[in-house]
């Protein structure tokens, strides 16, 4: 038995929180030209990143993200190349220089770590742990991106002091639905994480059964029935994301089936030990003549026959419930899983 349906493997994560210069200032001056220059090359990043979250976020193809991240590259290098010619203002040069610091590190993440990730990408599904360590180095690259983000706004907010702007917060629209998706991916790869545990563990299970491997079987349901619980757990300490608990809800009927099928593979497991034992009933009883069959091998061997087409109608009723079950829970998970991101994450509009 083979499951009727794959997970898709949602790419979210990877996006960087572009921490945009586009402010506005009372006066009109010499300084506020200066970050309005710097501003600009910011906000043509911003639209370039907001075509690759898009792009990666609703599911387009490989060789279309790819397109849209050397496009983001290729901005980025020449907003670096620009800002590196400007002086530093009133011989200041520390706004100037987190400025392309910040640029440097995107430009480093989006080619060294981004790589990295790619790679892993390919791995991901081969285990949990394997999915884990995808998860936690997109966390990590985005967390040196935070960190180069938060020490933009520190100068930006020192240098507007310095020189008399008065910053409004900037209401920029690509900036605040990065933010947005952000927030989203974070929210969703934990749930991932949850789904994906006991998803995978199901298919050391089936594994085990297309083996006919009893002591695998037993093994993996039980470890099956455990990630169970312990998802369960940790989605109780999960808030819904801006009232929407489908992602949520998703991931717990999922949980809730794969801990049925634990339960009921006690059957399944049944009637393998019924076959192994028809199977040697049988051999014995073919092995014999006809005239050497006496009333007890017939009997015997009947009962056998009995047993074993009652296990295994209960395995076939079992499966199809299971495959009907798994087939109707993951599609609900695929599909909320989309309507999340197409809510919070909309695509990008040409």
């Amino acid at each position: 038995m083979t499951p009727s349906l794959k997970c898709k493997l949602t790419i979210l994560g990877f996006v960087m929180l572009i921490a945009t210069a586009s402010t506005k200032a009372q006066n009109f001056n010499n300084g506020f030209e200066y970050m309005e220059f710097i501003g600009k090359e910011f906000k043509q990043i911003s639209t370039d990143m907001w075509d690759y979250t898009s792009a990666a976020a609703h599911g387009k193809k490989a060789k279309t993200v790819e397109i849209k991240r050397k496009e983001l590259v290729t901005q980025i290098t020449k907003s670096i190349k620009k800002i590196e010619k400007l002086p530093g203002y009133n011989s200041n040069t520390s706004y100037r220089d987190s400025v392309l610091a910040y640029l440097n590190l995107n430009k480093l993440v989006l080619n060294d770590d981004y790589a990295k990730i790619v790679d892993m990408e390919e791995i991901a599904e081969q285990s949990y742990d394997a999915m884990e360590a995808y998860m936690l180095a997109k966390q990590k690259a985005d967390e040196k991106q935070q960190l180069a983000g938060d020490m933009i706004d520190n100068e930006e907010r020192k240098f507007a002091a310095a020189n008399n702007i008065n910053l409004i917060e900037g209401n920029d629209k690509i900036s605040k639905k990065l933010e947005e998706a952000g927030k989203v991916y974070k929210y969703y790869n934990e749930i991932y994480l949850i789904f994906f545990k006991s998803y995978k563990q199901e298919l050391y299970l089936i594994d085990a059964q297309n083996k006919a491997d009893l002591n695998a079987m037993e093994q993996n349901k039980n470890a099956l029935a455990k990630s169970c619980q312990e998802g369960k757990t940790k989605l109780e300490n999960i808030a819904d994301y801006k009232g929407d608990v489908s992602v949520k809800k998703a991931c717990l009927d999922m949980l809730n089936f794969y801990e049925s099928e634990a339960t009921k593979f006690s059957d399944i497991t049944k009637y393998y030990i019924t076959k192994e034992k028809f199977d040697k009933i049988n051999a014995s009883f073919e092995a014999k003549s006809q005239s050497q069959r006496t009333k007890t091998d017939v009997d015997q061997f009947n009962a056998a026959v009995n047993e074993l087409n009652e296990a295994s109608n209960k395995y076939n009723a079992i499966n199809q419930d299971l495959n009907q079950n798994r087939t109707k829970n993951l599609n609900k998970w695929n599909n909320d899983s989309e309507k999340l991101i197409d809510k919070f994450v909309p695509k990008r509009k040409k």
